[in-house]
């Protein structure tokens, strides 16, 4: 599906909302109190009722779509577009193409991000490559030092992506990213010589531990850390050229957002799989999204 299509098949408020109807409720409407079975009013907002609890709501109640004042098919067209974006798009760029002003096109960007924030995430086995980056820019005459961010980055050979912010590269923090991502069942850990790695390891994943040494050589056979760092190329390419500056506030959501793309890059339905996201995950107020980050 191009963007054609997309303006085609999706170009008014009503074809929108048929949409998100069947992708929200595929078994028919059913109320969100109570999960009992609603019916659609005949009103211009195109609502629905729930006998059981006397409530109304609509199929955008409750979603990242809630009280907002932009049509859908703007939506629609900005969700195609960050969805297709290989290495993501900017909301000034959005502004310009889709047609907003840039506050509204940066809160909706963020809007969509949050919807590819994936809760249950099934842990990672095989070959297991770990590695880490730093995202940051550099520091310039006349103008303070720019601490850089620390990404771990863990791909499954021909499997999922996990980019994952921490707030050091230590072997503790890799040690709780490992619990939280890879499975017991894991044949190989593939890493470089870093130091912090072997400490994170228990003793049964020492015996899996295998290491590439980069100041000599970058793959001896099959070991080697090339795929995840390709990923790591990905997103600077995608923080340099496209957002141009990612703030340590924001960047698990960029993370999020590149690694749902990435593991979904061969899915011809990408974009009808990020609108069920959309229309399942929770509200993101623009007031949460601002709020200060706590210390």
């Amino acid at each position: 599906m191009n963007l054609v299509d997309i303006n085609t098949l999706f170009g008014t408020e009503d074809k929108c909302r048929e949409l998100l109807v069947r992708l929200r409720f595929p078994e028919g409407p059913r109320c969100l109190r109570c999960k009992a079975p609603a019916v659609e009013l005949e009103t211009e907002k195109q609502l629905f009722y729930c006998k059981d609890c006397d409530y109304q709501f609509s199929v955008t109640s409750g979603t990242v779509f809630n009280d907002s004042h932009l049509p859908l098919a703007k939506w629609f067209l900005t969700t195609h577009l960050l969805c297709e974006a290989k290495k993501g798009m900017s909301a000034c760029q959005v502004q310009r193409t889709v047609g907003m002003s840039y506050k509204t096109a940066w809160y909706l960007c963020h809007r969509i991000r949050s919807a590819m924030v994936e809760t249950q995430k099934a842990m990672l086995d095989g070959k297991v490559e770990i590695d880490e980056t730093y995202i940051g820019g550099k520091a310039r005459r006349g103008l303070p030092r720019t601490e850089k961010q620390v990404v771990i980055g863990i791909r499954q050979r021909n499997g999922e992506l996990r980019l994952i912010h921490v707030n050091e590269a230590t072997s503790e923090a890799i040690r709780k990213v490992m619990a939280e991502n890879i499975s017991e069942d894991v044949e190989v850990l593939l890493t470089d010589e870093s130091s912090i790695y072997p400490f994170a390891f228990t003793v049964d994943q020492k015996k899996l531990h295998k290491t590439i040494c980069h100041s000599k050589e970058y793959v001896v056979g099959d070991v080697h850390t090339n795929t995840v760092e390709s990923a790591f190329s990905l997103l600077k390419r995608g923080i340099v050229g496209t957002w141009h500056k990612v703030s340590a506030k924001h960047l698990p959501a960029y993370l999020e957002e590149m690694s749902f793309r990435f593991n979904r890059r061969k899915n011809p339905d990408l974009f009808l799989n990020t609108l069920r996201h959309m229309v399942t995950a929770p509200t993101l107020t623009f007031q949460k999204l601002t709020k200060e980050k706590a210390a």
